[in-house]
């Protein structure tokens, strides 16, 4: 009887943790939510326009530098918020393809410059809410064969 009440309380303890991973606000972190008209201006006060551009905002570049990527626009799969998130506060964890290979070889670091230590939490959140609104999710065609 003490084994069978023992191997009860474990599948009790897996189905509580199993439910409570499936739980969404209780997994990760969540932010509060930002405004879009300060992300647009924490992009410009952090001059991230020197390598990128959005919409209504155009690429200034840096003199001698040739580094331009376009921000927003149609894409195939939703850009998540932890994505948008990441890739500010830790730029070299996912490089573009295409840009892998304009680094020098055997360098895997970003040359976006870290921005942790001069931005404040507010204007990381109301950053990534700027661009995640510079984003349009188009699904990608399908092709049907009549037979």
């Amino acid at each position: 009887m003490k084994t069978a009440s023992l191997s009860w309380s474990w599948v009790v303890v897996v189905c509580y943790l199993f439910c409570t991973g499936c739980n969404p606000n209780g997994v990760g972190f969540a932010l509060p939510a930002g405004s879009e008209e300060n992300g647009k201006i924490t992009f410009v006060g952090l001059t991230c326009t020197q390598c990128h551009s959005v919409a209504d905002l155009d690429w200034e570049g840096i003199e001698g530098q040739d580094v331009h990527f376009r921000l927003g626009g149609e894409v195939t799969r939703v850009k998540t918020y932890g994505e948008l998130v990441t890739s500010i506060i830790n730029p070299s964890h996912r490089i573009a393809r295409n840009f892998k290979r304009e680094l020098p070889e055997g360098n895997p670091q970003s040359p976006m410059p870290p921005y942790n230590e001069v931005m404040t939490v507010q204007e990381l959140v109301d950053l990534v809410t700027f661009l995640e609104k510079q984003y349009r999710v188009t699904p990608p065609p399908t092709f049907y064969y009549s037979w």
